[in-house]
Parts: C-alpha cells; structure tokens; sequence
C-alpha cells in the first residue's frame, strides 16, 4: 500500500471501515492487508486526469436548472468494452456529432459576421450607397421662384 498520500490512506481506511463489522472481525491480518491493498489500487486508478479543457456552468432558467460540463483530455479508461454498440446508436452518434458541428459552425459563423457587420456600421463604411432607395426630399419638387 502506498505510504506517501496521508490523505490516500483515510480514504481505504474509511473504505474499509464500511465493511460490516463481523465480516472484518473474521478476516485474518493477511486478508485484512489484502482487502486494503485493492481499496488502495482501486482509489489511484479513481484519481482524475488531468484535463486540456474543463468547461462547467449551469443554466438557472425558471423551472428547471441544467448544467453544461465539457472535458477534453487523454482516455485513461480500459479498451476493452463489454459491450459493443449496435449499428443503430453508431448511426444516431455520428448524426449528433455531425448536426452540433455544423450547429457550432452555424453559430461561430454568425458571431463573426455580426461582428464584422457591426465593425462596419461604427467605422461608417457603406458598400452599396443608396441602395436603401432615395429620400423622401428627392421625390418632392420644391419650387425655388414659389412664395409662401
């Protein structure tokens, strides 16, 4: 068992405290040692990765409050699965991947038009002159001999 993480060791120790108290009376120093040596390897393999991006944040809205978490980082898990995906959800994973990178496209392309459209607007720069069709001062004839 690892001796460096006092911390490391309150954690088997409470792990193994959980055990019911007759089922650890009978087991013997050996077992006992044994039994702490897997909560030990189990808690280290637990410990988080750390992580490139770690985005989280909730959303409050008035009925209901969702969260939003983002992990991007090396898989640690095992390779082997137990189960295998059928052809279905394989399908439906690669639509949703496929529709929230173009909707994620979709919205960065957008930001940046508004953006660059605003930029233009405050800089005063206009492509298309009177292309919003002539002033109202244009269609009225005012005659400059008339008096009033």
């Amino acid at each position: 068992m690892r001796q460096t993480d006092g911390h490391h060791l309150k954690e088997v120790e409470k792990y193994f405290l959980n055990i019911p108290i007759d089922v650890r009376s009978s087991l013997s120093e050996d077992q006992s040692s044994s039994v702490k040596k897997a909560l030990s390897k189990a808690l280290e393999k637990a410990k988080p990765s750390p992580k490139i991006v770690d985005l989280r944040f909730v959303i409050d809205l008035i009925i209901a409050r969702y969260y939003f978490v983002l992990f991007v980082g090396r898989d640690r898990r095992s390779k082997k699965r137990t189960v295998k995906p059928n052809v279905i959800n394989r399908i439906g994973n690669i639509t949703a991947v496929v529709l929230l990178l173009i909707g994620l496209n979709l919205l960065v392309s957008s930001i940046i038009l508004l953006g660059l459209y605003l930029t233009k607007s405050a800089i005063g720069i206009d492509f298309f002159p009177g292309h919003m069709g002539k002033p109202p001062t244009e269609y009225i004839y005012i005659d400059p001999n008339a008096t009033n």
